[in-house]
C-alpha cells in the first residue's frame, strides 16, 4: 500500500525529471511530453493503490485524503494527460513564437511546467488549512503565469501573461487578507479549527468573519471565474497557447471550485452563518450564470467563446454550490466537472488542429469543416451540443443533477435563470455547428489531415459523452461517497 501524498511527490519528481531529460536531450523534444504520459498515467494507477494515512508524518488535519480529494486527483492527472497529449500537436505552432538559440528550444518547460501545475493542484484539493491551500495556489498559479506568457514572440501571449500576473497578484492580496482576519477572530488557519470556534463566535464579531470570508471568496471566485472576478478570463484565454487554455479552464477551475467547497463547508454548517452565506452564492451564481451566457452569445472568435462559456459553466456549477443543503449537490458538481473535463478538451482538440490548418480561431476558419474533415466536425458537433445540454450527452446530465440539487434545496429562481441560459447556451453553440455544415469554406481552405492517434482520441472523446450521456453509473458510482 502507498501512503496518499507519496502521489503529489511522486508527480514533482516527475517534473525534476523531465527537467533533467530535456537538458541532456538534442533529439525530439516530444519525448517528455510522451515519458510525462505515460508516468502520469502510472500514477493515476497508483491511486487505485493508496493506504491510510500514517500518523504524525503531518499535522492532523493539514492534509486529508477522502472521497473528494481521491476523485480530483485522478481527475487532474488525467487532465494533465490530455494537455500534454494537446501540447505535443500545438508543438509547431508553438515553435513559431518562441526565439530559440537551438531547434526545439522552450519546447521542454513548455511540457514540463504542466506536470508541476499537476502536482500544486493535486496538494490543492487535500489542503484543508489555509496555509497549505496558499503555497499550493502559488505553486499552480507561478506555473500558470510562465505557460500563459511563454510565447514570448506573440503578442497576445504576453498580453495575457502580463494581464493574469497582474490580476492573479491582485487575488493573491485577497485571499491573504481574507485568511488573516479569519486567524485573527478565529485563531486558527485549518479549516477543521475554524469550524469548531465558528459556533461561539460572539454576535459583534460575525461581521468581521464574514468580512472575511468576503475576502477570501474574492479571490476563490478569480480562480474559478465568477462574475464579477472573470474579467481576466477572455484575454488570458485567447492569448495563451491552446493547450495551457484547455488546461485552465478544466483543472484550474476543478480544484478551484474543490478549495471552495472546502472553504465554505464551516461557514454554511454553522446556522448563525448559514442563510447569509448561500445568499451571497445565489447572487453570485445568477450573474455569472447570465452574464457569461450572454457575453459569449455575440462572440465570433471560438477561444472567446469558450472562454465566455467557461464563466457560464462557472455559473451552473455556483448553482449547485449555492445548493450545498442538498443531498445530491456534491455529486452533481463532480460530475459536472468530470463531463467538462471530456467536453471541453474535445473541443480544444478540434480547435487547435483547424487553427493549425487555417491559421486562425474564428468561428468564419471552421466554416465547410463537414467537408474539409468530417472526423473534427463530427467531434466538435459532438462537444458543442453536450455542452449545450442536449439529452443523451453527458453535459445534459450534469445540467439535470444540478438543477435537480437546485429544486431539492428550494433555489427555484436560481432554475429559472438556468432554464433560460442553457437556451442562450444552444443559441452560441450551434452558431458554430452551423458554420462547419451550412456555411461554404474560404476557397483558399484545404481539407484538414488528422494522424490516426488524433483520430483515436476524438473517438475515445466521443464515446465517453455519450457512454456516460446514456449510462452514468459508472461515474456516478465514483462519486457516490462525496
Amino acid at each position: 500500500m502507498i501512503v496518499p501524498y507519496a502521489l503529489e511527490i511522486s508527480v514533482v519528481c516527475v517534473g525534476i525529471f523531465l527537467l533533467m531529460v530535456d537538458a541532456f536531450l538534442k533529439t525530439d523534444k516530444t519525448t517528455i511530453a510522451w515519458t510525462g504520459v505515460v508516468v502520469l498515467l502510472a500514477i493515476f494507477g497508483l491511486t487505485f493503490a493508496l493506504g491510510p494515512m500514517p500518523k504524525g508524518v503531518i499535522p492532523e488535519g493539514f492534509y486529508v485524503l477522502d472521497p473528494t480529494s481521491l476523485f480530483f486527483k485522478r481527475f487532474l492527472l488525467l487532465a494533465t494527460v490530455l494537455t500534454l497529449i494537446l501540447s505535443v500537436d500545438y508543438s509547431p505552432v508553438y515553435q513559431k513564437f518562441v526565439p530559440a538559440a537551438s531547434p526545439q528550444a522552450g519546447l521542454g518547460e513548455f511540457f514540463t511546467l504542466p506536470v508541476f501545475a499537476c502536482a500544486g493542484m493535486m496538494f490543492m484539493v487535500s489542503a484543508n488549512d489555509f496555509i497549505m491551500i496558499f503555497v499550493a495556489l502559488e505553486l499552480v498559479t507561478i506555473a500558470f503565469y510562465v505557460l500563459v506568457a511563454s510565447m514570448r514572440k506573440n503578442q497576445g501571449s504576453l498580453e495575457a501573461g502580463v494581464k493574469y500576473l497582474i490580476l492573479g497578484a491582485l487575488s493573491t492580496g485577497f485571499l491573504v487578507y481574507g485568511i488573516t482576519w479569519l486567524y485573527g477572530i478565529t485563531g486558527y488557519t485549518s479549516l477543521e479549527g475554524i469550524q469548531s470556534v465558528l459556533p461561539r463566535v460572539p454576535e459583534q464579531y460575525q461581521p468581521s468573519v464574514l468580512f472575511g470570508l468576503g475576502l477570501v471568496l474574492v479571490a476563490l471566485g478569480f480562480k474559478v471565474a465568477a462574475v464579477p472576478f472573470q474579467f481576466w478570463v477572455p484575454d488570458v484565454y485567447q492569448g495563451a497557447p491552446t493547450p495551457v487554455t484547455a488546461y485552465l479552464s478544466v483543472a484550474s477551475k476543478a480544484a478551484g471550485f474543490v478549495v471552495l467547497l472546502r472553504v465554505l463547508e464551516p461557514f454554511v454548517t454553522t446556522p448563525a452563518f448559514q442563510v447569509k452565506v448561500f445568499g451571497i452564492l445565489t447572487i453570485l451564481a445568477a450573474v455569472t450564470l447570465v452574464l457569461g451566457n450572454l457575453a459569449a452569445m455575440s462572440q465570433q472568435n471560438l477561444k472567446r467563446l469558450l472562454a465566455y462559456s467557461s464563466i457560464a459553466h462557472a455559473g451552473y456549477l455556483l448553482v449547485a454550490v449555492a445548493s450545498l443543503s442538498a443531498p445530491g449537490a456534491r455529486v452533481a458538481i463532480g460530475f459536472y466537472l468530470g463531463g467538462y473535463l471530456v467536453m471541453t478538451f474535445l473541443a480544444f482538440l478540434v480547435l487547435l488542429n483547424v487553427a493549425k490548418a487555417s491559421g486562425g480561431d474564428d468561428i468564419r476558419d471552421f466554416n465547410g469543416l463537414g467537408k474539409r474533415s468530417p472526423v473534427l466536425a463530427l467531434g466538435l458537433l459532438i462537444a458543442m451540443l453536450s455542452l449545450a445540454g442536449l439529452p443523451f450527452t453527458i453535459g445534459f446530465l450534469g445540467k439535470f443533477f444540478i438543477f435537480e440539487a437546485a429544486l431539492a434545496s428550494g433555489q427555484y429562481v436560481l432554475v429559472v435563470l438556468g432554464a433560460i441560459t442553457v437556451a442562450c447556451g444552444f443559441y452560441y453553440y450551434l452558431k458554430v455547428v452551423m458554420a462547419m455544415y451550412w456555411q461554404p469554406a474560404a476557397p483558399s481552405a484545404t481539407s484538414i489531415q488528422v494522424s490516426p492517434f488524433g483520430h483515436f482520441l476524438i473517438g475515445l472523446l466521443v464515446l465517453a459523452i455519450i457512454l456516460f450521456g446514456i449510462f452514468p453509473q459508472p461515474l456516478l458510482g465514483a462519486l457516490t461517497h462525496l
